[in-house]
């Protein structure tokens, strides 16, 4: 299993999720564990997914939903669960 974190913030839209889920499944990444909230208009979620079974690298998924970040007014950040794990370490 590839783990990777992926991380969205920004200001609360209608279709966030749906935006990135869609292109989670189109790309046959599984979402293992995912986490959102709102607070005072601020949308933020973490999920943990599984891009073994995707056919495009890890850079390719880190640009592409950095680019659907841009189109929809949020930050999405990834990284791979190792090195998130690594740095947040204590």
């Amino acid at each position: 299993m590839k783990k990777i974190i992926i991380t969205v913030v920004g200001q609360d839209t209608v279709g966030i999720i749906a935006k990135v889920c869609t292109y989670l499944a189109a790309n046959d990444i599984n979402i293992l564990d995912i986490s959102q909230t709102i607070v005072s208009g601020y949308f933020n979620m973490m999920m943990i997914v599984d891009i073994s079974s995707s056919r495009k690298p890890f850079d390719d998924v880190q640009h592409e939903l950095d680019q659907i970040g841009d189109e929809i007014g949020v930050q999405i950040k990834c990284q791979r669960e190792e090195i998130f794990t690594e740095m947040h370490r204590i």
